[in-house]
């Protein structure tokens, strides 16, 4: 199968993405409850514009597709709501309602899509929810829509992986997500025109319901308001619990966000568990082989739609071809011991495949997918020893910079490069200079100069984003007011477990050494006791629905340990194992241990039985995020 070769003045995208169309958002502007501002589209009007020479042609081109807006007629009963947030919205007309497919980020804007479609298609109730897969985009609105109880539905373990992304490694993606999605640059030609994937995220309320119905076998049928649904479930590709779907009495099919109008990312630049290209290219061809004879339309979570079989047939197999081959190519040469950058270099694709416009590089890139497959298969060290043990920036800059002469031999050899064109050796050298002297404005400025003219010529949107933002805090400074965890609204969607864990990694470690105890947690709301142990900086839990009461013998008096080990475990415990009676009990609610976490709930408000002292040392020990730490700077 051959891809199709595009060229600047093929309009098919053009013609696909407006095909449809029934009205738009005017003005397409949401606010929250507040009036604050948390989707505006309308920022984006001037890429109706000629393209500047600040913006690459071809991501210029995917903007102007991905800032389309409204509401579109897929096929008889499926509409999608697009250009109101990062992702697409699709609705599904069943016998007495609507069920919505992924509910964009924040409610706010999930609302306002509603509202759209039923404004053209009367007041519906929604009558089910599907999430496609557990990144924010496909599930953080879904308060905005659901009002009363209805079935959701989503791939197996979708609540874990909700919780393992968003949660446990959020603080560090949500303060990457500003430079990935460019959220903090004004939109312009010198600012954000877009992602690639969409224009950028929504800011207003997120929210998670967990599902009621877990999809767990390929081929498996569900019915939902008189729709049939026959999903298949592709783990480990664009997310670690994913599925496409078709409507076979509708020949309708959902690739979830597996093969979309770009090429997409083996390890997105947020950070994200490392994809698997093999299995996602199978994913793709088993795609083919169950769904594409029984498809007229293919619809997708971001983009527009792809009619007729045998071009739906071509982007599976297309993409398909990707991903197989930046897998094979890269083991090939890891396999010659090639190292990551040396693989990103020497991989290109097929120019008939790279020739289409769905396998462009706006939003992953040939180059950092190649670096993830071998990430995936042999971790971030490349065998060379000299990389084993080195210092960490700051001190190598400084080395680095002494070696060359001093920093204003490094800037004027900075300079000497940028002129001359080698903006990313350029870039290398003054990030050491930075790095060495964070004060130096003129180390700052020149480095910002230089990546805004990388930004400038990035075909890929993301990078475009990390390059401009980069230059934006080198010059103003890092943004404070970015997204926690706590302040999302995801945490009230956590299980006890969940919430505990997040306990866990926020123990400060070394702090953590001199402390030992058991504590067991009574949270009467959720019926569950969970006894937890920290040992050592370690901070583990399990359920323990028998365990004893609290005080055992054995420990010195208010301090819950035992005598010679550090470890209240009660009398006869081993040290360490948890066994025996808790040093202290705590009885609370279920908001009331989020309170805790998050910090809002004093400790001698609660009930406790035992060594009173054991959860203010706990509470002590938890370090917070900083949703503003510095990236391009020490």
């Amino acid at each position: 199968m051959m891809a199709t070769l595009t060229s600047p003045e093929d309009r098919t995208d053009f013609a696909d993405a407006d095909r449809g169309f029934l009205d738009a958002l005017h003005p397409c502007v949401v606010r929250d409850a507040t009036g604050r501002v948390v989707w505006d589209n309308d920022a984006f009007d001037f890429l109706d514009s000629d393209r500047p020479p600040t913006v690459h042609p071809n991501l210029w081109r995917q903007a102007r597709l991905c800032a389309k807006q409204g509401l579109y007629e897929v096929t008889d009963g499926v509409y999608q709501v697009r250009g109101l947030d990062l992702s697409n919205m699709t609705l599904i007309e069943g016998d007495r309602g609507v069920v919505v497919v992924d509910p964009l980020i924040s409610t706010e804007v999930a609302a306002a899509a509603l509202a759209l479609y039923r404004r053209h298609r009367g007041d519906r109730r929604v009558t089910g929810v599907i999430y496609t897969h557990p990144h924010l985009d496909h599930f953080g609105g879904v308060a905005g829509v659901v009002t009363e109880d209805v079935p959701i539905l989503a791939p197996a373990e979708f609540m874990r992986h909700a919780v393992t992304e968003n949660v446990y490694a959020g603080g560090a993606m949500l303060r990457r997500g500003v430079y990935f999605t460019g959220s903090s640059l004004p939109p312009g030609p010198r600012g954000l025109v877009g992602t690639g994937l969409g224009q950028t995220s929504s800011t207003g309320t997120l929210s998670l319901l967990p599902p009621t119905v877990d999809v767990t076998r390929t081929g498996q049928v569900e019915t939902i308001d008189g729709v049939r649904f026959e999903f298949q479930l592709t783990p480990g590709t664009e997310a670690p619990a994913e599925m496409n779907f078709l409507l076979p009495d509708r020949r309708a099919l959902c690739l979830a966000e597996n093969a979309t109008h770009n090429l997409h990312n083996l390890l997105t630049l947020r950070g994200a568990v490392v994809r698997d290209a093999r299995g996602w290219s199978h994913y793709l061809q088993e795609a083919i082989t169950l769904f594409a004879d029984r498809a007229d339309v293919a619809f997708a979570s971001h983009h527009w739609p792809t009619w007729g079989h045998d071009r739906i047939v071509t982007l599976l197999a297309d993409q398909r071809d990707v991903y197989a081959y930046l897998h094979d190519q890269t083991l090939r040469l890891m396999n010659q011991g090639y190292t990551p950058l040396e693989i990103a270099e020497l991989v290109d694709l097929d120019p008939a495949l790279a020739g289409a416009w769905y396998t462009h590089g706006f939003y992953g890139s040939v180059s950092h997918n190649v670096k993830a497959v071998y990430q995936r298969y042999l971790g971030w060290f490349d065998g060379n020893p000299a990389h084993l043990w080195e210092h960490p920036p700051v001190e190598s800059a400084r080395r680095y910079v002494a070696c060359m002469g001093g920093a204003d031999a490094v800037l004027a050899a900075a300079r000497r490069y940028r002129d001359d064109g080698d903006l990313r050796f350029a870039a290398q050298l003054l990030n050491h200079a930075v790095f060495a002297d964070p004060a130096s404005a003129d180390a700052r400025e020149l480095l910002a100069d230089v990546y805004t003219r990388l930004g400038f010529g990035a075909e890929n949107g993301p990078w475009r984003n990390f390059y401009l933002t980069g230059a934006q805090e080198l010059r103003g400074g890092t943004r404070t007011g970015a997204l926690t965890v706590g302040s999302t609204g995801l945490a009230d969607a956590l299980s006890v477990e969940q919430i505990l864990d997040s306990f866990a990694i926020r123990i400060d470690g070394p702090a953590a050494w001199p402390h030992a105890f058991t504590l067991d947690w009574d949270v009467t709301d959720a019926g569950q006791r969970h006894r937890s142990v920290l040992s050592h900086g370690a901070f583990v839990h399990w359920p323990h629905p028998d365990a004893p009461a609290s005080g055992g013998a054995g420990g010195r008096p208010g301090t819950g340990t035992e005598t010679g080990t550090g470890i209240g475990t009660g009398s006869g415990a081993a040290p360490g194992t948890g066994t025996g009676a808790a040093d202290a009990t705590v009885h609370l609610r279920r908001a009331q241990l989020l309170g805790l976490l998050g910090g809002q709930l004093p400790p001698d408000t609660l009930a406790v039985d035992g060594d009173a002292t054991v959860l203010p040392r706990l509470l002590g020990l938890l370090d917070g995020p900083d949703p503003a730490f510095a990236i391009v700077t020490p």
